[in-house]
């Protein structure tokens, strides 16, 4: 994989899907409260803080610290997307949050002092990144000593079929690659082995690892197939260079795959992300 090019289309891509991120931002919010939650007892903010959260998207997660900083303390919320970061700016004025500067950083390379931030949250970026090792040692380089990061990534697909199940059709299609090994992606950090190294080789004390199940909850098969369609970076990237009648047709066998996890009238199809929290070591 040429990386250069994957930083590309992949920032293009997230601009393309920052408006949509923006509009389903009530569903996401509550469905994913879990793994929210577990980030932010983890991370253990206290008032008056500094917080830095990468690839933050529309800044929820981000913006929920910002409330226990209180008016002495500080969240920098960032993203490598211009899009994501216009509606997370957006969003913090929705929520009334003064406490915030939100702004285009880099993961791989952040425009921030050493020792600068208390703390680092991340839900969801680590995996997508075209260089994670160097992202980790950025969040470690402006870390203070001692202080926390936790973040989150996907586990392994076989226990995210909501995306996986998708993503095979596609594969199988030949509209989509089969993943690289060691390539980014949503399930680039499923191993826990690989997750470990990373962190702990970045500078990072031995981490936390633990999974954090929740389930996403779809109406019906319209409803999953316009939140694969609109949410799903490199999925929705694959979907939209199809003709309609093979999208069509791709939809229908991922309904027939999915069929299994049908109740209460929709679906409730499992999803497992992996919690890390681990401090900032030596330098």
């Amino acid at each position: 994989m040429d990386l250069n090019e994957y930083r590309k289309n992949s920032l293009a891509n997230w601009d393309k899907l920052s408006t949509n991120w923006h509009s389903w931002r009530d569903y996401m919010r509550e469905v994913t409260s879990p793994v929210r939650d577990w980030l932010i007892a983890s991370l253990d903010p206290k008032p008056g803080q500094t917080i830095l959260e990468v690839a933050g998207g529309v800044g929820d997660t981000g913006f929920a610290v910002a409330k226990i900083l209180g008016d002495n303390g500080r969240l920098i919320s960032t993203d490598f997307s211009s899009g994501m970061v216009d509606a997370a700016r957006k969003r913090a004025d929705e929520l009334g949050i003064e406490n915030a500067e939100v702004k285009v950083l880099d993961a791989e390379k952040m425009d921030l002092d050493d020792d600068s931030v208390d703390g680092v949250i991340c839900r969801w970026g680590y995996m997508l990144m075209a260089d994670p090792a160097a992202a980790l040692g950025e969040t470690n380089r402006v870390l203070k000593p001692g202080g926390r990061l936790s973040f989150a990534v996907w586990a392994t697909p076989d226990k995210n079929l909501w995306a996986a199940t998708p993503a095979m059709v596609l594969v199988e299609r030949g509209a989509l690659p089969p993943p690289e090994p060691g390539a980014p992606g949503i399930f680039a950090l499923g191993d826990q082995d690989r997750l470990r190294e990373l962190v702990s080789g970045a500078g990072f004390t031995e981490p936390r690892i633990e999974e954090i199940p929740f389930t996403f909850r779809y109406e019906d098969l319209d409803f999953y197939w316009r939140a694969t369609n609109e949410l799903a970076g490199p999925i929705a990237a694959a979907l939209a260079e199809l003709p309609e009648t093979e999208q069509q047709a791709v939809k229908e066998e991922v309904g027939k795959r999915v069929e299994p996890f049908r109740k209460n009238g929709g679906y409730e199809v499992p999803a497992t992300p992996i919690g890390v929290v681990a401090e900032s070591g030596y330098k």
